[in-house]
């Protein structure tokens, strides 16, 4: 195992140890957990889970739901499952080691939501010569996989929600055919393009697609606006959260 930090999330709610170096879950993984729209005893899809932010920002947030995480390194599913446990969500989070695109055990069951923070870097350019940060930024020309392995993991009338980078937004929303998918931006600064999107579709719906308002993060310098610190440190939901059809 490398090196880990101890790094806080939600104003101090949850703790995690992930790795010093490498992909480290931060402002993307709070928005995704942000935007789902989960209510008590709801079951829960994490597609590429690594040190279980995402899932533990959901489970302090929403009583009694169940997140099972899917994650390819055996070294972040033993940090997850331990962030679980330290925070007092071992009985309602379980971490699994499988590989999303070749299929994993829990993957023959649909669930409530399934969301993820995917790989989004498209394939150009040189690759990491660290395999574990290569395998978690880029994802090889495979972004559509992932998003048709996670949709159909979806129950009928549950919801898919990803976090993109804004780019990567076509190939997306080439693989969404239901109805009722939410585009929700997200700007570094109010003058400045978006550099994210969370997308959330809900299975089987016949709803209007919408282009929602969306958030800024940043107001002057690295202090956040008013609506995106509630969001991270207050634990606020996003504005699509509660568009639930």
């Amino acid at each position: 195992m490398t090196a880990t930090t101890t790094d806080l999330f939600l104003a101090g709610k949850i703790a995690i140890q992930q790795p010093a170096h490498g992909f480290r879950a931060g402002l993307d993984t709070v928005l995704l957990a942000a935007a789902l729209p989960a209510r008590e005893d709801d079951n829960l899809l994490e597609f590429g889970s690594g040190a279980g932010a995402g899932s533990l920002c959901v489970a302090s947030r929403v009583p009694a739901c169940r997140v099972t995480g899917v994650e390819i390194d055996p070294d972040l599913i033993a940090l997850s499952t331990g962030n679980a446990v330290a925070n007092g969500f071992g009985d309602r989070l379980r971490f699994v080691e499988g590989d999303i695109l070749g299929g994993a055990g829990c993957m023959q069951q649909n669930f409530d939501h399934v969301f993820m923070n995917p790989p989004f870097y498209p394939p150009r350019g040189a690759t990491s010569p660290d395999v574990a940060i290569a395998r978690a930024k880029q994802d090889g020309g495979r972004l559509r996989d992932w998003i048709r392995a996670g949709l159909k993991r979806v129950r009928p009338g549950g919801t898919f929600t990803a976090i993109l980078r804004a780019d990567r937004l076509p190939e997306a929303l080439a693989e969404m055919s239901d109805g009722g998918i939410a585009i929700f931006p997200v700007w570094p600064r109010a003058d400045e393009p978006a550099h994210r999107v969370i997308l959330r579709a809900v299975k089987g719906s016949r709803s209007s697609s919408a282009l929602l308002p969306g958030l800024v993060v940043h107001g002057r310098g690295e202090t956040f606006t008013p609506e995106a610190d509630a969001v991270m440190r207050g634990g606020a939901l996003l504005a699509l959260s509660n568009r639930r059809r």
